[in-house]
């Protein structure tokens, strides 16, 4: 006999986590199947441990910086094993915390992995448990392209498993992952190529974003490879690993060839057709602005929907989620408007709204009025080296609303989240010229632009 619940949530992540505490909260029985570490990609695998990298990246790149501003310090080199062993501790840390919040909250947790037998019946390990309603939030994956002796190579879960830094690294790919992995390995002393099927780094972000974070990758030494396409990759006798394109040319010999071209849904496993659940043609489980499937009381949140694969917009997802459906309140949802990102290059990025191009095509060349100022961050004022900072702002009207808000350099990853609650709630250019500049700092500038 299935054991009942008013709500089984489908994956341990940070959307389904979320979403599994919130219902409880509202007094819903809930249950929670997670075959993995808790916490998902995010804690485990993605942006936790990610960041502890781009921090000691920092950190190398401040001691290069130290001398400058009178500080003696010898330099001794980097232990890879000493950061990784902290940061997997933390990391473990973390996974006790949410195990302890789920406890806490009541949510029963299950160990293993469920897949469907009919719409609101899980199998797990042989058990079967029935939810009146059920949540899938199972993530997504890194892909390994089908190529010959891609198994050679490393995904960004790979990337975490290192126990020694690489000396040298070919990172393929054209999205963010790729661009922060290359960035911190670049810094951390790694010989780094960026090898790209096309000729763009970050495709989709604002066009002077990308062109600002590829100048500074090469600035820094890292090279760039553009329209390589037809890979293979083989094992050398040191054991190194030789890369081919086309007619069997070599590009190089690696230490370490690491895919970071995309993510794919963790769908192929949960046997949706049996509950009837619909997806996209990449395995994407469709659904509308409320996380409602085609089937009723089967939702889906998070990189599963392949809608807008961020950690807060899968937490913000799954807590409206049960606020509706257990919270009572109807109109739940979250708006998947004008949602801030960074990208933890090297300068780093923040981002939120429109990009210029997209403004344009939207509202028409006319009504759309660009605020840009480029500048050197006051830091570099005693360095030989310098990296530039961009601000942008993307306006639209006569009344010059703001939408879309660009920076790139030193901080922006710190200062994008205020200025994404101006742009959020309607703020017009006026407003932030309004607004008195805190002097000196970087972020001042998205008030003084003319």
């Amino acid at each position: 006999m299935a054991q009942e619940f008013d709500f089984i949530v489908i994956g341990g992540g940070s959307g389904g986590i979320a979403a599994a505490r919130r219902a409880a909260a509202h007094g819903a029985r809930t249950a929670l199947i997670e075959a993995g570490p808790i916490g998902g990609t995010c804690v485990n695998v993605g942006c936790v441990p990610k960041k502890v990298m781009w921090n000691t990246s920092r950190f190398a790149e401040l001691l290069h910086d130290a001398g400058a501003y009178g500080f003696s310090i010898e330099r001794r080199g980097f232990d890879w094993n000493t950061i990784k062993t902290a940061r997997d501790a933390y990391v473990a840390r973390l996974n006790a915390i949410y195990d302890r919040g789920l406890e806490e909250s009541q949510v029963a947790r299950l160990t293993g992995h469920g897949r469907f037998t009919a719409p609101y019946t899980i199998e797990m390990d042989g058990r079967q448990f029935r939810g009146d309603h059920i949540l899938i939030a199972t993530g997504g994956r890194p892909v390994v392209p089908d190529l010959p002796g891609a198994e050679l190579g490393i995904t960004s879960d790979g990337f975490f498993e290192l126990e020694t830094q690489p000396a040298k690294v070919a990172v393929v790919g054209a999205g963010y992952i790729a661009t922060e992995l290359a960035g911190m390995l670049n810094a951390l002393g790694s010989e780094v190529d960026v090898v790209l099927r096309k000729e763009l780094l970050l495709r989709t972000f604002d066009a002077t974003l990308r062109e600002t974070v590829m100048e500074e990758m090469e600035a820094a030494g890292i090279n760039i490879m553009t329209r390589i396409s037809g890979l293979q990759l083989e094992r050398d006798p040191d054991s190194r690993i030789r890369m081919l394109h086309k007619a069997g040319e070599t590009l190089s010999h690696y230490d370490c060839v690491l895919w970071a071209i995309g993510r794919r849904p963790n769908s192929d496993a949960l046997d949706l057709d049996r509950a009837g659940v619909g997806t996209d043609a990449h395995g994407f489980i469709t659904t509308d602005g409320f996380q409602n499937t085609n089937v009723t009381r089967v939702y889906a949140v998070g990189d599963v929907t392949g809608r807008t694969p961020l950690t807060p917009v899968a937490i913000a997802a799954g807590r409206r989620l049960a606020d509706r459906v257990f919270g009572g309140q109807q109109d739940a949802c979250l708006d998947y408007e004008t949602i801030p990102s960074v990208v933890f290059s090297h300068p780093p990025i923040g981002t939120v709204g429109m990009t210029e191009e997209a403004a344009r095509e939207r509202f028409g060349e006319h009504d759309v009025k660009i605020y840009q100022s480029r500048f050197t961050n006051m830091y570099y004022a005693v360095l030989d080296r310098k990296s530039p900072t961009v601000v942008k702002l993307v306006t639209v009207g006569d009344a010059e609303r703001i939408v879309g808000c660009h920076i790139v350099g030193d901080f922006a990853d710190e200062i994008i989240q205020g200025f994404s609650v101006a742009v959020k709630m309607g703020a017009r250019k006026a407003d932030f010229d309004n607004t008195v500049a805190i002097h000196p700092t970087a972020a001042e500038e998205l008030v003084t632009l003319r």
